[in-house]
């Protein structure tokens, strides 16, 4: 019998069909698209591959600050999404070779949960049917679509973040509906490369989530950059290329030759034989313990489909604690240290509370904050750029609790934020840490002695 039935091949199934097959354990992975799931093919790798190339054209752009002069510096909006697609097509076949190499068995095709029988929990596919001890479900999330008057007549026009991946000219002006991490990528991206971007936003502050003061400070950046955003603002129609929204009891519109729609994300829950099993759901997602366990036996979910955290990292752990606990480590998911990135230019990076969560929860703490400018290496590579980092720590204990980060390269140090808060480290600890010199992650050792 197999031991453990996946369905889904993104992070949170193919790590954990990696890890188990690596313990000795026979593993079925089932994936109706390519490996990697969203993340890979539709969401994290393309875009950040987009982005550098937008962050490698603004440099060029801006050398002469650097003492560096090009005559002609221009972008060849095919070429980059040629290389996009190059990168995703090697990382995917990357995934596969894991795969092999751990001894997993990949069946592409459409999974179906048919149910529990005396030889286990069946699955069927491609008219095959598998039986194994225990079932991973890791059917990921989709683009949320709300019911917005005219949307479905625009055709087109709209765009989720599948679609604008495809797009094989740049638009001349885009209306992002939704300033979160997907759109506030999307609008940096396009913004490098020239095109008039709107972002509308219901919420009051972009990034919604995340540190209110450091969600602001990009705001005013990409303001300079030409971005213009409308926050508080509630879309309530699409006509044709225009966005009609309502702000403080006024009804605006704006237009743009492409609408990407940057809502958010559901949980996928249907259309896999889910009822069949009769698993609880909650929060739209699937119900799961610290052990991903859902509220039937052998059944377990991680991922998207949880509607918890959705995140490609978070996805991969959870997968990795399932792991555990089936090869006998006792193993529980943690949620307080799981980091969040913006990869916009520049970066956004934090992890742990935010004073916003922190006073919703009642959690006394105190602050300290500094600018990036502290760190010699981010001058010298950074010519006229800003910055900021922010260290939360508990009052009464002095434990690190949250960290936030503007600037590059805030998602390659937020790491060290994330085991401090992990490892519950206090300031003495944290000041005791020795830092690289020169690195811009000195920043978080001169934050933690400026309190």
């Amino acid at each position: 019998m197999i031991d453990l039935l996946i369905i889904g091949g993104g992070p949170a199934g193919y790590v954990a069909a990696e890890r188990a097959g690596h313990a000795g354990l026979k593993v079925v992975l089932f994936e109706k698209k390519a490996m990697g799931g969203v993340c890979l093919n539709e969401g994290c790798i393309p875009t950040k591959t987009l982005l550098y190339s937008a962050k490698m054209y603004e440099n060029a752009l801006h050398g002469d600050k650097y003492g560096v002069f090009g005559d002609n510096i221009r972008f060849d909006y095919e070429k980059i999404i040629s290389r996009k697609k190059k990168v995703v097509r090697k990382l995917v076949s990357g995934v596969e070779s894991k795969m092999k190499s751990n001894h997993v068995t990949v069946v592409k095709g459409e999974a179906l949960i048919e149910g529990r029988s005396a030889e286990g929990i069946e699955v069927t596919c491609n008219g095959e049917k598998y039986s194994g001890k225990n079932l991973l479900i890791c059917t990921g999330s989709e683009a949320s679509v709300p019911p917005i008057p005219g949307l479905q007549e625009a055709g087109e026009v709209i765009l989720t973040n599948r679609e604008i991946l495809e797009m094989t000219e740049r638009p001349a002006s885009l209306v992002v509906i939704g300033g979160g991490v997907i759109g506030m990528e999307f609008a940096s991206f396009y913004n490098s490369l020239g095109t008039k971007v709107t972002v509308v936003e219901m919420l009051p502050e972009i990034l919604g989530g995340l540190d209110f003061e450091v969600s602001a400070m990009l705001r005013d950046i990409y303001t300079k950059k030409g971005i213009t955003f409308n926050l508080n603002a509630k879309v309530v129609q699409i006509a044709d290329n225009k966005v009609v929204f309502e702000k403080e009891g006024e009804t605006h519109s704006v237009e743009g030759e492409k609408i990407l729609l940057s809502v958010g994300r559901r949980p996928v829950t249907k259309g896999f034989g889910l009822e069949n099993l009769g698993v609880e759901l909650l929060r739209n997602g699937i119900k799961v313990d610290e052990k991903m366990r859902t509220n039937i036996p052998g059944v377990f979910a991680a991922g998207d489909v949880t509607g918890f955290s959705l995140l490609a990292h978070t996805a991969s752990r959870e997968g990795e604690v399932v792991v555990n606990n089936l090869t006998g480590r006792n193993d529980i998911m943690r949620y307080n240290a799981i980091p969040g990135v913006v990869y916009t230019n520049p970066e956004v990076a934090g992890v742990g509370e935010t004073e916003e969560s922190a006073k919703a929860k009642g959690i006394a703490y105190k602050v300290a904050k500094l600018p990036m400018a502290y760190a010699g290496r981010f001058v010298a590579e950074n010519e006229g750029g800003s910055g900021i980092c922010k260290v939360l720590v508990g009052e009464k204990h002095g434990e690190v609790i949250g960290v936030h980060l503007l600037g590059n390269p805030s998602s390659e140090i937020i790491y060290g934020a994330c085991i401090a808060i992990e490892q519950e480290m206090t300031l003495k600890e944290m000041q005791e840490v020795v830092f690289p010199h020169p690195t811009v992650s000195e920043i978080l050792k001169e934050t933690v002695f400026s309190f």
